[in-house]
Formats: structure tokens, C-alpha cells, sequence
């Protein structure tokens, strides 16, 4: 029995249009769909179980699009790895996952021998897409193949594209977000174009006839710079991730016609549970809107629905959400409270009935639209030969939303600097969880307790400009 997301998207392919990347590759659906069964039978030979896990190598080009078909067309579950991410990243979810098959445009390679274990909870599995976690480490996400069918329906619905856009994606395949808009553009027919590496340069040359672009609102604060771009044909942006500022949304009128749709939303309930529509701008900026087809929520506190007015914790319901954590069904449980998925973000009401985000439960940064763990990168600096302690934090930023902060105590004697730190981290992770800021001290910040503050971090990064690139 063929996956729905397979059957989705070949049926798209069968109708829609070339693929294309702004770097000048482009494929034709004919040509993608024989890349695919290639795929396929290659991942057939090597005796693929079903609901396997297999590591799928993105760059944003057309061919991986080919590369997730075929992997769905033989059964096996896409695990989605940049092709930039660093060695010591892709082990280690190579081990998370036992996958010992990896999928890089039509190439198959065997990167290990063991099969991986049997899982009920990946059955009926499309993706795992690693997300970072409070504990540090980051978790897989696994989704399953109806949920997000379903979904793109949904948004299918919400959105309306059409056969005749060109939807320019500068969004990497990695994450949701990139994924769910570019299989909605297949599915309507539209020409899609990947990005395969943000910057101005490559967004204001694809803004020559894009009619839809997609983007987290970092992307746009840095689009829209002096001079910004024109866009003759831009009808619709596709923007979430952080929040969308009334200030921001108020520059991204400069694409005058352009109708913006603000989505909210988590990998885990698979994504756009709430949506700020037109309808609703520009006095709802500042907002999330209100929840989408089939999505329900409450905000609670201590256990509780909060009082009007008051901010309590946002819970998501959703018949669209994960199948689970991969390995972690204590996680998974933990997550969910009576059906509602624990969203660890703060929330209220506003007089309109809009809901508004004012804080994270959580330490969770959001920078440019990545959800990066603290204690992710505490760990990793922590590794350092040279470094006795660090400390992470998010510091809010103009362009970015936020950033990252770190403080570092340094062994005595050593001689280690911010640029040789950051060389360092960069053969190890990846750039985007690079803190823009070291702090070199002779202790952590600590509080009351005695205990590292990760609050004093923010404190100390707003009176200090050491060490900022």
C-alpha cells in the first residue's frame, strides 16, 4: 500500500510543474519521479525493513525532493539531515536513529551495518525531524504520514495557491515549516523554488516573478534593508517561527499588494495551529490569531483555565500532531496533558479574543526561527579543553528576535579567544548555534541559591559589549 505522502506527492508531480533552486539547478516532475524509483529500488536492494529510518541528506535542491519520494515510495521513514551539518551532528543522530541507509539526491549509501531496532511507533512514520529540547539534547520528532496529509489539506484550504504561482522557499527541507509550504506547492500545480542558502542577494533575484514567498521574520528584518528588493508579483507571504512585530509587519508593507499570513505553530502538532490572517491585520499584529481548522487550546495555570486577563500556559489539542518522541515515551507522555500538548510557551487573551504570546515557560531560544537549547550548547562548549564552565542564554535582538549569549570560565592559563572559539564550535555544530556573543569571566553568574542563573546571563550580555562580533 503506497504512503500517503507518497501518493501525494507523485500524484503532484504527475500534474505540477519543474522544480527549480535559485542556484540554478532544475528538474523536470518526469525526471524527479524516475529519481525517486531509483531511490526506491536502490533502498529495496539493500533488504530496507519496513518504517526504517532512513537519513536523507538537504540542500534545499530539487533532487531532494526525489530523495524523500523514493524513501516514502519504499516504506522507510525520512530523517532529514542538512548536507552541511557537522560530522560529529550527523553521527550522533545516526545513532539516535540506528539508520545504517542514507539517501543524498539519487546516491545510496550503507554508513553502517547493524540494522536499526524495530519500533511500533514508526509504522506508520513519514518523518523524524530532530528538534532541540530543554534537557539539552535535542528530540525526534516523529510524524506520522495521514496526520501530516492531513494538515497540508488544512492548509491547503487556509492558503489557496495556485497552479499559476511561483513559490519561492528559502526555508530549509530540514524543518516543517520549509517542508509543509513546498509540498503544498506541489500539490497545487505551482512552480516551486528552493533557496539553497538564505541571503539577499538570492531572495531579491527569485522576487522577480515569485507570487508567494515563505520566511521566518529574521529573514525578512534582513531583506529588507537599504535598498529592499522589489517584488512586482508578490501576492502572498507565508511568515512564523517567532513573533512578527507590528514594527516589522509594518515595514513588510514595502510589498505593497502582498497579503501576509502570520502562522504559529510546533513540529510536535504539526505546525500552523494558529493563523493571523488579513482579515485580522494590521490591529492584530502582535498576535498569533486564532487557531486553525480542527485545532483546539486552552491556557492553563497551576492545572487550571486562567481568568480572563490572566496568562497561563498555552495547550495545544490537535488531531494533526506527532506520533510520539523517537525512544522516549516517557518524554512523549510527559508532553500532553488530558489530550493538549504542553507547548511550554505563555500566552493570553486580548480583548479581541485574539491570543497573544508574552513569554516562554521554557529557556528555549528563538533565533531567526530556530529553536535552539541553552543547555545544548552549555554542553557542548563544556567540552572544550580549554573551558571550565559556560553558561547560555537568549538576548533579544533587533534583526534575529533573539540571540545567544555565552558566559565562559577559562581554565588558568589558557590562552582561548572568542575567534578560536567560535572556529571550534563550528567544526562541531551548526552555525546557527554559534553564540554571537562570548563573555569571558572568572565564574558563572550565579542566584540566591547558589545556583548558575541563567537569567544573569541577559543581565550581564545588556551592560557588556566584549567579545560581539
Amino acid at each position: 500500500m503506497t504512503a500517503p505522502l507518497a501518493r501525494l506527492l507523485g500524484d503532484a508531480l504527475a500534474a505540477g510543474r519543474a522544480i527549480e533552486s535559485t542556484s540554478g539547478e532544475r528538474m523536470e516532475r518526469l525526471r524527479l519521479m524516475t529519481a525517486a524509483d531509483r531511490v526506491a529500488d536502490a533502498l529495496a536492494a539493500r533488504n530496507l525493513a519496513p518504517g526504517e529510518p532512513v537519513h536523507v541528506r538537504i540542500g534545499n535542491r530539487p533532487s531532494d525532493l526525489a530523495a524523500l519520494l523514493g524513501t516514502w515510495h519504499a516504506g522507510a521513514v525520512a530523517v532529514p539531515v542538512h548536507v552541511a551539518a557537522a560530522p560529529s551532528t550527523v553521527e550522533r543522530l545516526r545513532r539516535r536513529t540506528g539508520s545504517r541507509l542514507c539517501v543524498d539526491g539519487e546516491q545510496v549509501d550503507v554508513v553502517a551495518s547493524a540494522p536499526p531496532p524495530e519500533r511500533d511507533l514508526l509504522r506508520d512514520a513519514a518523518l523524524v525531524i530532530f528538534t532541540s529540547g530543554s534537557t539539552g539534547e535535542p528530540k525526534g520528532v516523529v510524524i506520522g504520514h495521514k496526520a501530516f496529509a492531513a494538515k497540508l489539506a488544512v492548509l491547503d484550504r487556509l492558503l489557496a495557491l495556485r497552479a499559476d504561482d511561483v513559490v519561492l522557499v528559502p526555508l530549509q527541507l530540514t524543518f516543517i515549516f520549509g517542508l509543509w509550504v513546498s509540498l503544498l506547492a506541489l500539490m497545487r500545480g505551482a512552480r516551486l523554488v528552493l533557496v539553497p542558502k538564505f541571503s539577499r542577494g538570492a531572495i531579491a533575484h527569485g522576487l522577480a516573478d515569485a507570487s508567494v514567498l515563505a520566511g521566518v521574520p529574521s529573514m525578512f528584518r534582513t531583506l529588507l534593508g537599504d535598498p529592499a528588493p522589489s517584488a512586482p508579483a508578490l501576492r502572498l507571504i507565508l511568515t512564523g517561527g517567532e513573533v512578527l512585530s507590528p514594527t516589522l509587519a509594518e515595514a513588510m508593507r514595502h510589498f505593497a499588494g502582498a497579503a501576509i499570513h502570520d502562522l504559529y505553530g510546533l513540529t510536535e502538532t504539526g505546525s500552523c495551529d494558529f493563523c493571523l490572517p488579513p482579515a485580522d491585520q494590521p490591529d492584530g499584529f502582535g498576535t498569533i490569531g486564532r487557531p486553525t481548522e480542527g485545532v483546539t487550546f486552552r491556557l492553563v495555570q497551576e492545572g487550571a483555565p486562567v481568568a480572563d486577563g490572566a496568562t497561563g500556559e498555552l495547550q495545544i489539542g490537535t488531531p494533526f500532531g506527532m506520533l510520539g518522541y523517537l525512544d522516549d515515551p516517557a518524554l512523549t507522555q510527559a508532553s500532553f496533558a488530558d489530550g493538549y500538548f504542553r507547548t511550554g510557551d505563555l500566552a493570553r487573551f486580548t480583548i479581541a479574543g485574539r491570543v497573544q504570546l508574552v513569554g516562554r515557560a521554557k529557556d528555549i531560544v528563538s533565533r531567526g526561527g530556530h529553536k535552539i537549547a541553552p543547555l545544548e550548547i552549555d554542553n557542548l562548549l563544556a567540552e572544550h579543553p580549554d573551558i571550565v564552565a559556560a553558561l547560555c542564554a537568549g538576548v533579544p535582538d533587533e534583526r534575529l528576535g533573539e540571540v545567544i549569549h555565552a558566559v565562559v570560565v577559562r581554565r588558568a592559563g589558557a590562552q582561548l579567544d572568542d575567534t578560536m572559539l567560535r572556529d571550534w564550535m563550528l567544526t562541531r555544530t551548526e552555525r546557527f548555534k554559534v553564540p554571537d556573543a562570548f563573555h569571558f569571566r572568572d565564574a558563572l553568574p550565579v542566584g540566591a541559591t547558589g545556583k548558575a542563573d541563567r537569567r544573569a546571563v541577559a543581565s550581564l550580555a545588556a551592560s557588556a559589549n566584549d567579545n560581539v562580533p
